[in-house]
């Protein structure tokens, strides 16, 4: 997970990071973040990936966004016409500042609401599209080996990817927007519980993200996965994405992609 750092507001010498990225597993650091923090985008802002969400969300979808913070993800797909969406955090400061700031604005289709992306409080079929922006890498910052994770972390990712397939409507889509690489991504993403088909597309400068499209009910009958092939090496540091929070939390997580 990175943090771009940009339009960021907090009080003067007051610093959000942590010393260690397994505090992102706590609900009180966020809380208290959000409290200092008015925005932060993780993995990049929209105008990176952009033509990614416009290529797959329609202006009429119905759009659950999990992990909203103070990201102004949902306001930048509004300016773009998609207008129903829903978001969603655990964290009730989050939510009170998100559900503001969308009414000072206008926004009045965005609804905000505190919600455990691990036990989602939707019945099945409700949304086109599902999307979150680093919030499945939180859920893995103490995953230990990525080759082979730690079962309580893999155990929280897949009751979140349960609850996102249950939600979705026939030939729905989930957005993943992540860090994770597609070796470490991919047991997780085609367990054999689940109908989607798995394709990737990578946005950044030097520095590759990936951009998941998970269609609902288009695996093909001998359980293979349509998706796009990349020959990437395991990760590229450059030294302008090793200053902040991002070293922290790229060391904790990928250790083993070095």
């Amino acid at each position: 997970m990175e943090e771009t750092g940009q339009n960021q507001a907090k009080s003067p010498g007051e610093d959000v990071a942590p010393s260690t990225a397994v505090a992102y597993l706590d609900p009180h650091y966020w809380d208290e973040r959000f409290s200092k923090e008015e925005h932060y985008e993780w993995f990049k802002d929209y105008s990176y990936f952009r033509h990614l969400i416009l290529d797959h969300i329609k202006p009429n979808s119905f759009v659950l966004e999990l992990g909203c913070g103070n990201s102004r993800l949902s306001e930048e797909m509004y300016k773009d016409g998609i207008t129903n969406i829903t978001c969603t955090d655990l964290s009730p400061v989050a939510v009170d500042k998100m559900q503001s700031r969308v009414y000072l604005k206008g926004y009045k289709e965005i609804k905000v609401m505190a919600a455990d992306m691990l036990d989602l409080p939707f019945g099945g079929e409700n949304f086109d599209v599902v999307i979150e922006k680093g919030s499945m890498d939180v859920l893995l910052v103490d995953s230990g080996d990525p080759w082979n994770p730690r079962p309580a972390s893999v155990s929280k990712v897949m009751a979140m990817l349960q609850g996102v397939h249950r939600v979705l409507k026939p030939n729905g889509i989930f957005i993943s927007i992540s860090f994770g690489q597609p070796h470490f991504r991919r047991p997780l993403f085609e367990a054999p519980e689940f109908t989607w088909s798995v394709e990737w597309n990578t946005f950044g400068d030097g520095f590759h993200y990936f951009f998941y499209t998970l269609k609902k009910g288009s695996k093909s009958s001998n359980g293979k996965q349509a998706r796009e092939t990349l020959d990437l090496p395991a990760i590229v540091l450059l030294q302008d994405e090793l200053e902040g929070e991002d070293y922290i939390f790229r060391n904790t997580i990928d250790a083993g992609e070095c």
